[in-house]
């Protein structure tokens, strides 16, 4: 292992680790640095589709793209999805190796001690600088003794760890401590720096604080990170608190577009390019009652199909989104994965991968039929829409397979899985264009599609249409994330970390 090593920790889950190992790695990789990113085992419903055709946590993916390099299953060889409160379906180097409850995972867990390490020594072996995330807490007392993520994976690394707590969450001092007092002595020596994430304010006004924290617990304070909005680097597993607000400020003539927040609600991040829109208010709905006056409703992708189709039955989501299908003929719905089988008339679970029922009506607003199958598919592919004749890049990621039922034209034409050329259709779309289905991921990360699909809303309402034009950069928006952090940080100590290991 000839890489230099580096850890991320946080005090809890949803500090910003993931943004800020982002933001490391792509400091490092200005510095002249070769650099992977790696995360041993990740708990995340939003994912992604490796060029070997395995699935990985989608942070790990966005992290890659921060260093410049192809996202690859060794960045996260072991990824958990939740399907219940109680259970989750375990991958292992991309690929699925069945559902778990936690006690069972548990004690399966020793099993891919190895297996995480060798991802970690290959890693190692191909790049100059290897940034580790940590998950949750490295303090949680009822993991440690079988911990695969945190300060076991650093000590076997030699990486210098850095705490991260989220200050806007209030309680950053206390979480702080509070987690220190909580490690051994050994455990204590290996976290050399402490950052303060997500401040908002004047920074004079911390300095006590900071000056407290570092003589408490005899750490230094690496830096202290502003809260930010004008950064466009998708969070990992947590839709922004911003967009369950009713934004009733809204300029006119943006479109309301209202994504159903499912219990099992996975790769949200299908509609970050959408929310950038300066055209387009989107919003994630938990109730019913807060779908008013959308212009088009999503219903996403989920980990467990069944189980949340039958929670939009019980809350009183599916009446509410039929009535005001049937009685609004200018508002539009889609349904993407797991979204797209719950709008067609059945779905059949003969193997009980989500469910003990055998099969369950679906909304019946597509003419296609689902039966979910034990294989799961993972693929990248080039698709065109079949209405406007414009590609797009994406992945698919589910168990079902779909068929049409009766006469019905598809979505979508698939010319390129998985690096081979191929054509077959995708997807579904009514003879009234309303209401449409796909298992492609992404397809609104294209921003000539993307227009072109609002436009076509914007039409329906009498609007001017909106030329083509990328709203951001996302190389750009790594760099300035890198300078925001550099900015705001002692580079020098980051550097002394970095060069010293574990000592």
């Amino acid at each position: 292992m000839k890489a230099k090593t580096l850890q991320v920790c946080g005090t809890g889950s949803g500090v910003g680790k993931s943004v800020i190992v982002s933001a490391l790695c792509r400091i490092f990789l200005q510095e002249g640095y070769s650099v992977a990113p790696f995360k041993a085992q990740n708990m995340a419903l939003n994912s992604f589709v490796t060029r070997e055709q395995g699935e990985i946590g989608r942070a790990q993916a966005t992290q890659a793209q921060a260093c410049r390099i192809e996202p690859s299953v060794d960045m996260n060889p072991v990824l958990i999805k939740p399907t219940s409160d109680v259970g989750a379906q375990v991958i292992v180097l991309g690929k699925p190796i069945g559902n778990m409850n936690a006690l069972r995972y548990t004690k399966y867990k020793s099993r891919l001690l190895e297996v995480v390490r060798s991802s970690f020594r290959r890693l190692a072996g191909d790049y100059e600088v290897v940034v580790i995330e940590g998950a949750g807490s490295p303090a949680e007392i009822n993991l440690k003794s079988h911990d695969i993520v945190n300060l076991k994976m650093a000590a076997f690394a030699k990486a210098p760890v850095i705490l991260v707590g989220d200050i806007d969450k209030g309680g950053f001092f206390a979480w702080i401590v509070g987690t220190l007092a909580l490690l051994t002595p050994g455990e204590r020596r290996m976290i050399k720096g402490i950052i303060v994430n997500k401040f908002r304010g004047d920074i004079t006004l911390l300095k006590p604080g900071i000056d407290y924290l570092e003589k408490r617990t005899g750490i230094k304070v690496l830096g202290v990170i502003p809260y930010y909005k004008d950064i466009k680097i998708a969070e990992e597993d947590a839709v922004p608190l911003d967009n369950f607000k009713d934004n009733s400020f809204c300029r006119e003539r943006r479109l309301n577009i209202d994504v159903i927040y499912l219990p099992h609600i996975s790769n949200f991040t299908d509609f970050d390019h959408l929310e950038k829109e300066p055209d387009v208010r989107l919003r994630y709905v938990k109730s019913p009652e807060e779908l008013n006056k959308p212009d088009m409703i999503i219903i996403p992708g989920t980990k467990n199909t069944i189980s949340d189709l039958r929670y939009l039955v019980k809350s009183g989501f599916i009446k509410r989104i039929l009535s005001i299908i049937n009685s609004d003929k200018s508002v539009s719905l889609a349904g993407i994965c797991g979204g797209y089988q719950m709008l067609g008339s059945r779905i059949h679970d003969k193997h009980g991968l989500e469910s003990k029922r055998r099969a369950i009506p679906g909304l019946n607003l597509l003419p296609v039929e689902t039966s979910l199958k034990l294989d799961k598919t993972l693929a990248r592919v080039e698709a065109k829409e079949l209405i406007s004749g414009l590609k797009l890049s994406g992945y698919e990621i589910h168990h079902g397979l779909t068929r049409i039922t009766r006469k019905c034209d598809p979505l979508f034409e698939v010319i390129e899985c998985n690096g081979k050329k191929i054509r077959y259709p995708e997807g579904a779309i009514s003879r009234d264009r309303r209401i449409l289905g796909t298992y492609i991921h992404g397809i609104f990360d294209a921003g000539a599609f993307r227009r072109n699909f609002l436009n076509r809303l914007r039409r329906k309402k009498g609007w001017p249409v909106l030329p083509v034009k990328e709203n951001f950069n996302p190389d750009k928006e790594f760099d300035k994330l890198a300078q925001l952090v550099r900015d705001n940080i002692d580079m020098g100590l980051l550097r002394e970390i970095l060069a010293g290991g574990l000592r």
